[in-house]
């Protein structure tokens, strides 16, 4: 049975296709591909705008779990023009992760993503419960 994870006011994506927006397994977190929609679907239809609302789609799906950005152990992203796009990239995952260590990282250049520019998928880890003390 898979132990499905969805973020306050889910949005119309996960309905319309079909899927979860993360599942946990163990002590992992597997979130799916976060994209710059709006909680309707539809896109943003700024690139930089669209950066920061999958990563604000990403931030909401890690939270439903307990989980934050500190928790990310891999990262994979995807970009539809990845020359030109990188540097606004860069500056959204340095907000996210402004520290070392960092989470391992692999970007990936597509030339399809659903009417989208750019995708975020990442694995976490739970965090641990705190010991209760009685």
């Amino acid at each position: 049975m898979r132990d499905a994870v969805f973020p306050a006011g889910r949005h119309a994506l996960y309905e319309a296709h079909g899927y979860s927006a993360a599942v946990r397994s163990g002590d992992l977190l597997f979130v799916s591909g976060q994209v710059g929609s709006r909680t309707d679907g539809s896109r943003e239809p700024e690139f930089a705008r669209q950066v920061e609302q999958a990563f604000a789609n990403l931030r909401a799906t890690l939270a439903a779990a307990g989980c934050s950005f500190d928790d990310v152990i891999d990262v994979t992203t995807f970009h539809t023009d990845p020359e030109n796009q990188f540097d606004t990239v860069l500056a959204a995952k340095a907000q996210a992760f402004p520290a070392a260590p960092f989470p391992a990282w692999t970007a990936i250049g597509v030339n399809w993503l659903a009417g989208f520019d750019f995708e975020i998928k990442v694995i976490a880890r739970l965090p641990v419960p705190a010991a209760s003390a009685d």
